[in-house]
């Protein structure tokens, strides 16, 4: 066999592979290639969008959580300015209620110096009938009796 028959027979045989890789086998590979670097690229792309709004959350968490904290504060600043004007409702109630219960007291007691002092009165003049009863050795009619009891009265 010559040199040169099996060369160009090799050389057909490569150029009908070559055409058969390029027409059934590369076509696949190329796709498969492009899908590959297609997907990857995707991916990378998700990644860093993925990357930006975890930023984004990140922001927006640290704002809220700041603007629940002042919120908080003004609600515990609300709290407390309305907690000490109700202690100072309750102790102008307090205070007031004292006054009526005083008020009250000082009634009941001169109530009870006017009954004593009439009770004494009574008394008194009846000491004082029963002394000069003694004295007379009489008995006072029931009228004139109640005469002279509240004419005593009347002078203590």
């Amino acid at each position: 066999m010559d040199l040169n028959a099996t060369l160009f027979a090799q050389l057909v045989v490569f150029l009908i592979l070559g055409w058969f890789t390029m027409k059934f086998v590369w076509p696949p590979i190329v796709q498969a290639l492009d899908e590959r670097s297609e997907k990857i690229a995707n991916g990378l792309a998700s990644a860093e969008r993925g990357k930006l709004e975890l930023e984004l959350a990140s922001k927006r968490s640290t704002q809220t959580i700041r603007e629940s904290k002042e919120k908080s504060a003004q609600l515990i600043g609300q709290a407390e300015k309305r907690a000490s004007q109700i202690i100072e409702e309750a102790k102008a109630d307090a205070k007031v209620e004292h006054d009526r219960i005083v008020a009250n007291a000082q009634e009941d007691i001169e109530q009870q110096i006017l009954r004593a002092r009439e009770g004494l009165r009574d008394h008194v003049a009846q000491l004082a009938v029963l002394g000069a009863e003694q004295v007379l050795r009489r008995e006072v009619n029931a009228q004139a009796h109640n005469d002279m009891l509240t004419k005593l009265r009347q002078e203590l």
